[in-house]
């Protein structure tokens, strides 16, 4: 196999002080590549910066996928060895998952997988971190990192750069420039761009890396984009499907109270009739109270 030279993505922008759209231009270089192994029927399934390797070749940075050990293929054998994975483990790495990687075997994978982790690494080219940050994951149990990777929804990078600190003026520093104005930059259409590639339901992500890396083309060219900011009844479903659970419970207890307030104001309004009516029978009372 060749033997691939380079820095990991990440560093490498970093190292040479690429502007934000030479990283962008970069980044659609990595989605032709994972394109290219789609269409081989291949899925990397371990798509992150150490993982993409960059060189330079007569001045211009060359970017290069590099190791396919847990990769899937599609409806065909990778080599006469293939490596099969056991049902109910994660494969991959954490940070740059999935949701569907973390469902431990509940849901097949496809080239989609890819596009979030291509939406992960995007991210961290342009903000300096991944959307759920390192840390957080080093302090979780199983169960908890796997919640989080499913359920946890990233914030938009603009807003992520607003909250590194001094963080941030290293991060846009990098990319010539400053913090604010990479946040407006980055603000709005490449903010859309990003979250649509982080999608948790897969089946609302770019269909492949050639249509996250069209999109791109589309931001840059200053046309429509195909990204769009979710709507306020899809982001409303999300979050009542995020908190069924204390949905349910509130739920509950609203009706435990009502029921209760029913059953007070059956019992007093009795006791109104009995004193105004003592003769009259009790079920006479109680038709006229309800």
């Amino acid at each position: 196999m060749e033997l691939v030279k380079g820095l990991p993505i990440t560093e490498y922008c970093n190292k040479a002080k690429l502007t934000t759209i030479e990283r962008l231009q970069l980044f659609t270089q990595v989605c032709a590549a994972v394109q290219h192994a789609h269409q081989r029927g291949v899925i990397h399934r371990d798509l992150k910066p150490s993982n993409v390797l960059v060189s330079t070749l007569e001045g211009k940075p060359i970017a290069k996928v590099i190791d396919f050990g847990v990769a899937k293929a599609l409806n065909q054998k990778l080599t006469e060895k293939t490596l099969f994975t056991a049902y109910g483990h994660m494969i991959g790495t954490p940070q740059y998952m999935s949701p569907e990687q973390a469902e431990l075997g509940i849901l097949d994978v496809d080239t989609r997988t890819d596009v979030y982790s291509l939406g992960v690494l995007l991210y961290e080219i342009l903000t300096g971190t991944t959307p759920v940050r390192k840390d957080s994951f080093v302090a979780a149990a199983f169960d908890e990192m796997r919640r989080m990777i499913r359920e946890v929804d990233p914030e938009r990078p603009s807003q992520r750069l607003s909250t590194l600190g001094e963080a941030a003026i290293e991060v846009a520093s990098s990319q010539g420039c400053q913090p604010d104005s990479l946040q407006r930059y980055i603000r709005g259409d490449l903010d859309w761009i990003i979250l649509k590639s982080l999608e948790k339901d897969r089946s609302r992500r770019y269909e492949s890396p050639k249509s996250l890396a069209e999109d791109i083309g589309r931001f840059l060219a200053t046309r429509p984009i195909e990204a769009r900011k979710p709507s306020l009844t899809y982001r409303a479903s999300k979050s009542v499907k995020r908190n069924s659970s204390r949905l349910a419970v509130a739920a509950l207890v609203l009706i435990v109270a009502c029921s209760t307030w029913w059953a007070s104001q059956f019992r007093t309004n009795v006791d109104i009739h009995a004193s105004l009516a003592p003769n009259r029978s009790v079920e006479s009372l109680v038709f006229r109270s309800s």
